[in-house]
């Protein structure tokens, strides 16, 4: 990637590098604003609220008590299993201060799942919220796991509301299967034991691991991606370089709605906007939709990150055509493709245009992001992050054309360290410093870029490749689709026809009018062969509609 576009295309006060050895750890940037921010309101969660003051005491004393009570040493793994809420952001940065590699953990994964990553990662203790304790007591004896800390949603409330939020959850809704974790210690006690405590602070090098953040194992047991101080620190100052012009200090509140256990969230939303002394807002429960709306119209939000499902959610929700948009600048989409009628829809309602971004598990996430001051959704990623570089190769190695589709590569300071354990996939993965993201680009004459597809998701009818972004987007325009999703099925003729699962938005949709509408739209061999309705789409814990359960569920029909 020449620096010749980024020149005529990087929006004014972005620069073309950054420094990511501007803080030697995130320890050191996270003492640094917390400092610097002490009385700004840090998270906001179900109307408590804590300070940057108070989260800094609050992890320090939760350090504390993982140093003194437990004996939990520098490099020691630690596992995160929750959703959004107060105790989460002062786990983390506790388990940080503590010199400890956070663990993140999904709360959704099954005991199979949480037993193999427990067990790779190496973790000697873990925070989980009780709703999925239960989970963690079916494992916990074949793991390394010494340590449980248990809490219940409304532990960080405070309070008559605390209270009532944990008796509501436990007896009225249900929502915690009973367990047995006999050692376990509930989070408040740590916090109470843990300020009485003495804190030991830690030297933490650039190149220590600051995160293991597991895939989703498409293709096998999910493998844990080892992200250092300096990747997440460059990324960081990455993202503050791109956003830099927009929000200003003091003065922004980030709606969270995609989990912090994320990458996406854990650093779009919690660093970067502690970098700018903002706000968190967490949503605890973004898929009760009237609930997530009644949430934002209580705060003059300035920023939302998102997944496409959950933005096409919002926009399809009532009441939130009502809500107060004058503070809002910036809205992200990333995690999979934002789809044109969604960021239209979204421009309309908002008055303020959905970009897209870009990024990975190993790269930290971010690789690209449209530029602050685009006025209209185009479509594309848009633009390298400050220090990266791209490269689009073709199957033989060699670099396309402008225009022409490859596989995106990236190198930059945020690239992964490696996958742990396994250095077979890690040597795979990485060439000469280059990260092969599995994804297929084109970059057009002003260095934007536009993903195609994953390499594993494109469809080949009659040896054309068929895109399932491209089709799910002509199928959205219809005004009778409220989520689309493409796979390939074999076909004696093509090797591959084209099936599209259809969630309906007005009940007397047909196929026959599908049909019709993708013949107006897409050349003749797009066209797909089978429209299937279905209730709800497959999705994963950020929204993100699994393709893959798709194929299977095909598979085990054709199957039957």
């Amino acid at each position: 990637m020449e620096k010749v576009w980024l020149e005529k295309s990087y929006p004014p006060g972005v620069p073309f590098e950054i420094n990511p050895d501007k803080y030697t750890s995130l320890v050191e940037m996270f003492e640094t604003y917390t400092n610097q921010y002490r009385e700004n309101t840090a998270f906001i969660n179900m109307d408590a609220s804590i300070t940057y003051q108070e989260l800094a005491d609050q992890a320090r004393a939760f350090a504390a008590y993982l140093q003194t009570k437990w004996n939990l040493k520098p490099g020691d793994k630690f596992a995160i299993m929750m959703p959004n809420c107060l105790q989460y952001p002062v786990a983390l940065f506790g388990g940080l201060l503590a010199g400890l590699t956070i663990v993140n953990v999904n709360p959704l994964y099954t005991a199979r799942e949480l037993e193999h990553l427990l067990i790779d990662s190496d973790a000697k203790g873990i925070l989980i919220i009780e709703n999925f304790a239960h989970t963690l007591a079916q494992i916990v004896d074949k793991t390394k796991v010494e340590h449980v800390i248990v809490t219940g949603l409304g532990d960080r409330l405070g309070g008559l509301k605390g209270f009532m939020v944990n008796a509501v959850v436990k007896h009225i809704k249900k929502m915690v299967p009973k367990y047995h974790l006999p050692n376990a210690v509930k989070f408040n006690h740590v916090i109470s034991v843990g300020q009485n405590a003495h804190f030991t602070p830690v030297a933490v090098k650039p190149t220590d691991l600051a995160f293991l953040q597991y895939t989703g194992g498409t293709t096998g047991p999910s493998k844990g991606v080892m992200l250092t101080h300096r990747n997440m620190v460059a990324n960081l100052e990455q993202s503050k370089a791109m956003t830099t012009p927009v929000f200003q200090p003091n003065q922004e509140i980030m709606v969270t709605a995609l989990p912090l256990y994320h990458i996406f969230a854990l650093n779009s939303n919690c660093l970067c906007f502690i970098a700018y002394g903002g706000t968190n807002l967490l949503i605890t429960n973004p898929k009760d939709m009237p609930g997530f709306v009644r949430e934002l119209a209580k705060y003059r939000f300035t920023a939302i990150t998102g997944v496409n499902t959950l933005f096409n959610g919002l926009i399809h929700t009532p009441g939130f055509d009502k809500l107060d948009f004058t503070g809002l600048k910036v809205a992200l989409g990333g995690g999979m493709a934002v789809q044109r009628p969604v960021a239209e829809k979204w421009q309309e309602i908002t008055g303020v245009r959905l970009l897209e971004g870009y990024g990975l598990t190993e790269c930290c996430p971010m690789v690209t992001i449209s530029p602050y001051n685009q006025t209209e959704f185009n479509g594309s990623i848009g633009l390298p992050a400050a220090s990266t570089e791209i490269r689009l190769v073709d199957d033989q190695g060699s670099d396309v054309g402008i225009n022409e589709p490859g596989e995106l590569w990236v190198r930059g300071p945020q690239v992964m360290k490696g996958y742990l354990n396994r250095p077979d996939a890690t040597a795979e993965a990485i060439e000469d410093g280059w990260f092969k993201t599995g994804d297929i680009a084109t970059m057009d004459e002003d260095g934007y870029f536009r993903i195609v597809d994953r390499k594993k998701d494109m469809i080949i009818v009659s040896g054309f490749n068929v895109y399932p972004n491209e089709l799910e987007e002509v199928m959205a325009m219809h005004s009778g689709v409220l989520e689309a999703a493409a796979i390939g099925i074999p076909c004696t003729a093509t090797g591959e026809k084209i099936r599209i699962y259809i969630v309906k938005k007005q009940a007397d949709l047909t196929e026959e009018s599908l049909i019709a509408h993708a013949r107006e739209n897409l050349t003749k061999y797009k066209v797909p062969k089978e429209i299937v309705f279905i209730d709800a789409m497959p999705k994963s814990n950020v929204g993100k509609i699994l393709r893959k359960e798709l194929r299977t569920l095909a598979a085990t029909k054709a199957a039957a």
